[in-house]
Order: C-alpha cells, then sequence, then structure tokens
C-alpha cells in the first residue's frame, strides 16, 4: 500500500457547534473547506470535522495535539468554558498533559514535550 495522505474523520451531534470549537476555541488553521464541512490542520496531520453521528461520542476515539506550552493554552481554554477532564500534569514517561473534551465529549490530549525529554533529540548511535 502506498498511502499518499490521511486524515482523522469526524462526525460531531451537532456539525457547527463542532466546527467553531476546533476553528475558534482551539484555533485550528482551516486546510480546505467544502458545503458540509471543514478540514483542519494537525500538525502533520489532518482532521476532517463533516456530517453528523447519532448520539453518544464514538466509542474508544481520542485525539493527541503536541502544543508549545499546556499550561498556557490550560489557562486560555478553561477561561473559554472548554472543560477539563484533568489539568497539566508531567506524566511519568516525562509529557505534560492536559485532558479537555470537545462538545460531543471526545477526549483531546494536549502534550507538550520538555525540552530535555528524549524526544526532542537523536536517539540514534553514532558510529
Amino acid at each position: 500500500m502506498d498511502v499518499l495522505s490521511s486524515r482523522l474523520l469526524l462526525h460531531p451531534r451537532e456539525l457547527a457547534t463542532s466546527q467553531r470549537f476546533y476553528r475558534d476555541i482551539l484555533g485550528l488553521a482551516v486546510y480546505r473547506e467544502f458545503p458540509s464541512g471543514l478540514v483542519f490542520f494537525l500538525g502533520n496531520g489532518l482532521l476532517e470535522v463533516s456530517g453528523q453521528s447519532a448520539p453518544g461520542a464514538p466509542a474508544g476515539l481520542e485525539l493527541w495535539l503536541q502544543v508549545r506550552d499546556v499550561g498556557a493554552e490550560h489557562t486560555r481554554l478553561a477561561a473559554l468554558g472548554v472543560p477539563v477532564l484533568r489539568p497539566p500534569r508531567l506524566e511519568p514517561w516525562g509529557l505534560i498533559e492536559l485532558w479537555i473534551a470537545d462538545p460531543d465529549g471526545i477526549r483531546i490530549v494536549l502534550v507538550q514535550v520538555p525540552s530535555d525529554h528524549p524526544m526532542r533529540s537523536d536517539q540514534r548511535a553514532e558510529g
């Protein structure tokens, strides 16, 4: 299989509410707009918010978004009334995580990678 592009598809209960959340509250940049949906940039991925789902959040769906400053995002999002499921904390694996929820209750994990974390360095052996 030769995958040329990919995106995560999200079919919310209330399309306009979820599109506003991802565009206006989270501040994701719009990649593409079409009559029934928006596609947002997610770093090196894409999120399409289109269509509509049956009541109830999809089981097992979670978004993982790396940000520069989890603390600043926590302050900003809490002030906007975004549900904070868990405030920022340093995890045993060395990442700082903040858990929030979108309008359908889908968990979004905002992650900050500390400057001394192994993800920020070249782990290949020199030789």
